[in-house]
């Protein structure tokens, strides 16, 4: 099991951390800033990204950058946009973290509409390919740079009712596999983080019957995000399964 982080591990990285208003995303950024590195927290909810922002910025840790963008009306030229923007804003850009997600129900897949469908797809898949895409040349140019993926429990989300989203994270995680591949000979880091259950709201809203609070925050895998990010090259390629 890696550690998490150590402080200024991450000293003088940019980390770009999708999903930053969310429980995972948010508690990635704080830890990956608590190690030193500058993160860009890019979420479609300003209030929260901006909420985050301040408490960063009050715990002592170098300023985050926000970047308002909704992964799902985003287009490849807005991504594309993104990694001039950290180019010009930051001068380089060593880590993203794709903790953005999008989950609605448990429901047979007969009764999705093909809108809900195609939005599982396009925020959990299609917007991860984009972004990577994008930041890649970027990305190259670091002397450590690493990619990390989130999944989903791979038995679990082939279970009936998971719908879109339960393809969206099987496709994901073969897209991790195929951007390891392609990466395998560059100095850029492929990894995919495989969280236990955790407090948050995907959680609550998958298991609406459970008592949510008997699980853990995400900060321990929020943690060992930004251990990997640090200090990731034993793991690379592989799945780091938190579950217990």
């Amino acid at each position: 099991m890696l550690p998490a982080a150590a402080a200024d591990s991450l000293r003088e990285r940019v980390v770009l951390v999708t999903g930053g208003g969310g429980g995972l995303g948010s508690a990635t950024a704080r830890a990956v800033a608590r190690a030193g590195a500058t993160a860009v927290l890019l979420g479609r909810r300003v209030r929260m990204l901006e909420s985050l922002h301040d408490e960063i910025m009050q715990a002592g840790a170098p300023q985050p950058g926000i970047y308002p963008m909704d992964l799902l009306g985003a287009t490849p030229k807005d991504h594309d946009d993104l990694a001039a923007t950290l180019q010009r804003e930051f001068g380089r850009l060593d880590g993203i973290v794709h903790a953005a997600v999008h989950f609605d129900s448990l429901q047979p897949f007969e009764q999705q509409t093909p809108e809900e469908w195609a939005t599982a797809l396009h925020v959990n898949v299609t917007a991860p390919f984009l972004l990577t895409r994008a930041c890649l040349p970027l990305l190259r140019e670091g002397m450590d740079p690493a990619v990390v993926f989130v999944l989903d429990d791979p038995v679990r989300t082939g279970n009936a009712f998971w719908g879109g989203y339960g393809v969206s994270k099987h496709a994901l995680a073969g897209f991790a596999s195929i951007v390891h591949e392609e990466t395998e000979n560059t100095r850029v880091r492929t990894h995919a983080v495989l969280p236990g259950p955790m407090r948050t709201k995907l959680r609550r809203a998958a298991y609406y019957g459970e008592n949510t609070l008997a699980h853990p925050e995400p900060d321990f895998a929020a943690g060992v995000i930004a251990g990997v990010l640090a200090d990731g090259s034993g793991t690379r390629g592989a799945v780091i399964d938190l579950r217990p």
